[in-house]
């Protein structure tokens, strides 16, 4: 699966709501806790996403085509305020990878390979912060494999999540393995 590449944009709000309502929606995207919301409310939430600077969404494209979701956040002003001691050069990130009906072999793991390698392009950053919910043993592996590093358990108000994070030197290692 090394020789799969991608691109990535940013997420169009108006433009990609409908798309993103058939992945976030899915059973297998439980963990992204928005099977419930209705079109106009994936609109939204993405149009807020777009006038933040602390919090930013992006489509990984797989020639042209989009793949996979990815957020990448400043935890310092989102999501994990006052949970962890945020450092100068961390970085939070959310992905994605929707359901299909003919799952590829290592696809996933590409895709949080090209995610790491995406954020790791910025050279202010020094280290990826993920709080995946506890009970999503399959990121958790996934996380393994790239280098990360989990510290401890913490309660979110909508979740118990992992915190955990990846160094830049982490990566690197995990992924030339």
């Amino acid at each position: 699966m090394t020789d799969i590449t991608f691109d990535f944009r940013p997420v169009d709000p108006l433009g990609d709501a409908e798309l993103l309502h058939s992945w976030v929606t899915h059973p297998k995207a439980a963990f992204w806790m928005m099977r419930d919301a209705g079109r106009e409310d994936v609109e939204r939430a993405y149009t807020e996403i777009a006038a933040d600077p602390h919090h930013h969404a992006l489509l990984g494209l797989r020639d042209g085509r989009a793949a996979f979701l990815m957020e990448k956040y400043d935890p310092a002003h989102r999501e994990l305020v006052g949970l962890y001691e945020p450092r100068p050069g961390d970085v939070g990130m959310h992905f994605l990878t929707p359901a299909t009906d003919a799952p590829e072999h290592g696809f996933t793991r590409a895709v949080i390979t090209a995610v790491m390698a995406h954020l790791f392009e910025d050279p202010a950053v020094r280290r990826v912060v993920v709080e995946p919910d506890v009970r999503n043993k399959a990121v958790h592996a996934l996380n393994a494999a790239v280098g990360f590093v989990a510290e401890r358990e913490i309660r979110k108000p909508e979740k118990s999540a992992l915190l955990s994070f990846c160094t830049r030197e982490r990566f690197t290692k995990a992924v030339a393995a």
